[in-house]
């Protein structure tokens, strides 16, 4: 494994842990065929065609189910989630992904990054970066979208902070890890 591939594995683990739990409390295992299509899902062909596919194994750690080529790090739905939440990301977004999980002051990525969830998402504030669901939490659905990850604000953008089901909004508006969130047409 080269040192860029345990960086990005390293950071996938972070972005994969939560899901253990409910994998762990009895949920049922996929196979390694579904949880890849399901990972290839959230991309576009040309770029799941070609990404490394991780997933949470039954030990809780990180497992490679298929190499990739092209830098992309696509993940299955996170099954604790109320929706599909299945990703892929490039370098860039891996970091941010990695330093949102720390819950470090600012992400480590150095230019834009982009992440797809073609599938759709769950998210549990709009607003919080780091909100954890409670008893009658209402879930943001997000519609299939993808995320330019740079700390964009609604004051310099003139887009709005508040969820939308098609068009862009700002995600985490005022905190360094607002993101563009651009829904895909239903």
């Amino acid at each position: 494994m080269s040192a860029r591939t345990v960086v990005t594995a390293s950071l996938v683990t972070l972005a994969v842990v939560p899901a253990l739990s409910a994998q762990q409390k009895g949920q049922v295992t996929k196979s390694k065929d579904t949880l890849i299509r399901e990972a290839m899902a959230a991309a576009p062909k040309e770029i799941a065609m070609n990404a490394t596919i991780m997933s949470a194994g039954a030990d809780g750690k990180l497992v490679q189910l298929r190499p990739g080529t092209n830098g992309w790090t696509c993940l299955p739905d996170a099954p604790d989630t109320p929706g599909q939440d299945a990703m892929c990301a490039d370098k860039q977004a891996m970091m941010w992904v990695g330093s949102w999980l720390k819950h470090e002051a600012k992400p480590a990525n150095t230019e834009p990054g982009v992440m797809y969830m073609l599938t759709g998402g769950s998210d549990i504030s709009a607003t919080d970066p780091w909100a954890k669901p409670g008893p009658g939490t209402k879930w943001v659905q997000s519609p299939p979208h993808y995320m330019i990850i740079w700390p964009f604000q609604p004051g310099t953008s003139g887009l709005s902070a508040t969820p939308k089901k098609t068009g862009t909004w700002i995600m985490w508006a005022g905190t360094p890890y607002a993101h563009l969130m651009i829904n895909q047409k239903p």
